[in-house]
């Protein structure tokens, strides 16, 4: 299993933060369970979405949003709305 950290989960988003503005994106959606996948162990029993979904909250400036959540805050359905610009 990899280990799953907050950093890790931060890196993958500056690499999708990266490439959405090299290709010339002002806002970019992240969808957790896709990002976790993207890193491994997702879905299974070791799964780490709190720390993703802690990771994805922490990058969040001022203008960026939850645009989607579960019930319960956290979950592979969360989806931050991160403003590029």
């Amino acid at each position: 299993m990899p280990d799953l950290t907050a950093d890790r989960f931060h890196a993958a988003l500056d690499v999708r933060f990266s490439r959405a503005r090299r290709e010339g994106l002002g806002i970019l959606d992240v969808e957790a369970g896709d990002l976790h996948r993207e890193l491994g162990s997702y879905p299974g029993p070791d799964h780490r979405m709190p720390t993703c979904c802690k990771a994805m909250r922490d990058a969040m400036k001022s203008a960026d949003r939850v645009i989607a959540e579960p019930p319960k805050g956290n979950g592979a359905s969360l989806v931050i709305r991160y403003r590029l610009g």
